[in-house]
């Protein structure tokens, strides 16, 4: 029987072929947010390497008793007094919603010595409810990112509607994507922009097609566990 981590994976390759691209550009992140360690352990048996977490202090409870080998990225809000330990915790931060808190984490990862990948928060649905910045209030504050120091600003970060508009959500993704490419140009390593942290659950196959890089599924991979 394949197992649900199985069965996306294949579904990530099989849709990334039918558009023309190679499955090694994307990276599968099992979301385990409020998952407990058997089952994060369970995806790990079957090959997942990469998880996500939405609260610090969860992950920091749960990494010591996970192999060493497992990446871990930040999808979830930074509260400002969890910096430090976010900047010491993940490989990578997709939630940065604001200059401020990008501008904190350099502040603490100059304190600790090392340079902080990161993604910017960009609301391209417009909806209140979700976080990040329009890609009006970003641009306004490009120049700003690119002179601190200690980050690495390694691509964009969005969420789409949950909706069954589909022209709705490619919307949302291709807007990302539009964006990156148009970004490029004004960051102080345009190389580094390469990731688009886009596609959950629901919607991950129509991320896909938009370019997405790096894909966050939780319940259609842990659903079973």
């Amino acid at each position: 029987m394949i197992t649900n981590y199985c069965q996306v994976a294949r579904n990530v390759r099989e849709k990334a072929l039918a558009c023309g691209r190679e499955p090694q550009e994307i990276t599968l992140i099992a979301v385990s947010k409020s998952r407990p360690i058997e089952s994060i352990l369970s995806v790990y048996q079957e090959g997942g390497r990469e998880f996500g977490e939405s609260r610090v202090q969860e992950a920091t409870d749960k990494i010591p008793y996970l192999p060493k080998d497992c990446s871990w990225h930040l999808i979830g809000t930074l509260q400002s007094n969890k910096v430090l330990k976010a900047v010491s915790t993940f490989s990578l931060i997709h939630s940065v919603d604001t200059p401020l808190l990008a501008q904190k984490i350099s502040q603490n990862s100059q304190a600790r010595g090392v340079v902080t990948s990161i993604l910017l928060q960009v609301n391209t649905s417009g909806e209140i409810t979700k976080h990040g910045l329009s890609p009006e209030e970003w641009e306004r504050s490009l120049e700003e990112i690119n002179h601190l120091s200690h980050l690495k600003v390694e691509g964009l970060m969005t969420m789409a509607p949950y909706t069954e508009d589909q022209k709705l959500i490619r919307s949302c993704f291709r807007k990302l994507y539009q964006l990156r490419e148009s970004w490029k140009r004004r960051l102080k390593d345009p190389a580094s922009l390469h990731h688009l942290s886009m596609g959950m659950s629901n919607d991950y196959l129509i991320a896909i097609e938009e370019g997405a890089t790096l894909l966050r599924i939780g319940s259609a991979i842990f659903c079973s566990y």
